[in-house]
């Protein structure tokens, strides 16, 4: 984002190296001259990490081939962690996996997000993971700063923030990104909330004067999708993974019409419910209505069988029984693989 601190990059170098946004280049500066107001960039020595001569043979993020996730990301990290466990066998993530994590007010979804991003950093440090919280309170991006690990960039704009500041920092990651996805990067943004970014699209479009119900402008979603479905796994080489949440239940009709809309884009949904968190049961998570698209290509062919096995037998109950049952379940064994084997002999 735009600031006293800005390096001037001049267009002749920009043509030269074909430098786009969101790309990150490393060089060295000369100070500003008497009518200068900034740093300038006296030459460019990487451009995100390679040899900007690299550049040119680049496809643009748009134009490489997308396909359906076939390698997994196994969040499962220790035997304590019950929720990454749960996760993993009832919406598995996959590199390149859009993913919905639907959520009432109050069901846990900023800790999920939390935990997902600290069983990511621990099982894939080679994956770059990117936090962005939109409209979000300032002591919640805090904790999140905290309770993450220093590798994972977290960015963030504030309730407090204009809607055009939601939107420029949601373009800036999202631009970032694909310029790593370009490069053959495996990528990951945990986004809270999709549903506060269309809002502040909306507040920021020139408006059409068709209005749909709640208030919410007919072009408002364009771009909003436009992020969210950059997610994909790409053909011979690099992934990007969204995570994003989606409220749901808040008394809003824009809320309804937004999570309405981008029901059917993702490959990937969480559901959580309040019913459980009423019961103060954590995590919240509705095994029946969350699952994975195409999860066959994610999942082994006997852990499938199981999985669908399980899933007959949590089908059956309500919400809250099947999340006791498999959390007791569970809690009795160290790992997924145990807990699928005590079903198969079972």
């Amino acid at each position: 984002l735009p600031g006293p601190d800005d390096i001037y990059v001049s267009p002749s170098q920009i043509r030269r190296f074909g430098l786009r946004r969101g790309m990150s280049v490393r060089g060295a500066i000369r100070p500003p001259k008497e009518s200068e107001r900034y740093f300038a960039l006296l030459r460019v020595e990487t451009v995100n990490g390679r040899d900007p001569h690299e550049i040119h043979d680049l496809v643009h993020c748009e134009d490489l081939t997308p396909l359906h996730p076939e390698e997994r990301y196994v969040l499962e990290t220790e035997p304590d962690q019950i929720e990454m466990r749960i996760v993993d066998l009832v919406a598995p993530v996959g590199k390149g996996q859009r993913a919905l994590v639907v959520a009432p007010p109050r069901t846990g979804k900023t800790v999920l997000l939390q935990k997902m991003t600290q069983a990511i950093t621990k099982n894939y440090p080679e994956a770059h993971i990117m936090v962005l919280l939109v409209d979000e309170r300032p002591e919640e991006v805090t904790d999140f700063k905290r309770n993450t690990q220093d590798s994972v960039e977290v960015v963030a704009s504030t309730f407090d923030e204009q809607s055009d500041r939601h939107v420029a920092v949601a373009e800036v990651v999202i631009e970032k990104a694909k310029r790593m996805v370009e490069f053959g990067d495996d990528v990951v943004i945990l986004l809270d909330s999709i549903t506060r970014l269309a809002r502040a699209y909306n507040s920021n479009i020139p408006h059409s004067g068709k209005i749909m119900s709640g208030g919410l402008d007919s072009n408002a979603l364009q771009r909003p999708k436009k992020f969210f479905g950059a997610a994909r796994a790409i053909e011979r080489g690099g992934s990007l993974t969204i995570i994003g949440t989606a409220l749901v239940d808040t008394g809003s009709k824009m809320d309804e019409v937004i999570f309405e809309e981008f029901k059917g884009t993702g490959n990937s949904e969480l559901h959580l419910d309040r019913r459980l968190v009423e019961k103060r049961i954590y995590p919240a998570i509705d095994v029946a209505a969350s699952g994975t698209r195409r999860e066959e290509l994610l999942l082994d062919p006997k852990e499938l069988e199981l999985v669908y096995r399980l899933r007959k037998v949590l089908a059956d109950m309500n919400v809250v029984e099947a999340m006791e049952l498999l959390k007791s379940r569970m809690g009795k064994v160290k790992t997924n693989a145990e807990f699928l084997m005590t079903m198969a002999l079972g």
